[in-house]
C-alpha cells in the first residue's frame, strides 16, 4: 500500500464524545482514495459508486495524525476498486495503528456522467498477472 494522504485532527473535525466524527473521516477516505483512482486511471473523471463496510476500531483524538494508504484491488471495464487504510500515526515515535479500512469503487465517467471505459493501457497495467 502507498501512502495517498495525511490529515490533522482538529477541533471542528469532533463529534460528541471527543472522537473524530465518522462522517469526516469517510469524507477523507472518499477523497483519498477518488484522487488515488483518478491518477491510476489516468483521469480526474472518477466518481463514487460504492463504499464497503467501515468498522472503526480505534478512536482518534484532536491533534492525531492520519495517514491514508491506498493499493488497486481490481479494475474492471469502467471500474476500479481501491482497497484503503486509515492509520494514527505518532509523530513521536513513528508508531501506527490502524483505525479503519474500507474498499470503494469508482467508476469513469464522461460529461454527462454516464459510465465509459478505462483505458486499454490501465486494464493492462493493473490486469496482468504478475511473472
Amino acid at each position: 500500500m502507498e501512502l495517498i494522504s495525511t490529515h490533522i485532527c482538529k477541533g471542528q473535525n469532533i463529534g460528541v464524545h471527543g472522537n473524530l466524527f465518522g462522517g469526516v473521516m469517510l469524507s477523507w477516505l472518499d477523497e483519498a482514495g477518488g484522487a488515488f483512482a483518478g491518477q491510476c486511471c489516468d483521469t480526474p473523471r472518477m466518481v463514487t459508486i460504492k463504499m464497503a463496510e467501515t468498522i472503526f476500531k480505534k478512536p482518534v483524538r484532536p491533534g492525531h495524525l492520519i495517514k491514508i494508504y491506498g493499493s488497486v484491488q481490481k479494475v474492471g471495464n469502467s471500474s476500479i476498486e481501491v482497497r484503503l487504510e486509515a492509520r494514527r500515526h505518532s509523530p513521536y515515535n513513528g508508531t501506527q495503528r490502524t483505525v479503519c479500512e474500507t474498499v470503494i469503487t469508482y467508476i469513469r465517467v464522461d460529461g454527462d456522467g454516464e459510465a465509459i471505459p478505462l483505458s486499454q493501457k490501465v486494464k493492462r497495467k493493473y490486469n496482468e498477472a504478475p511473472a
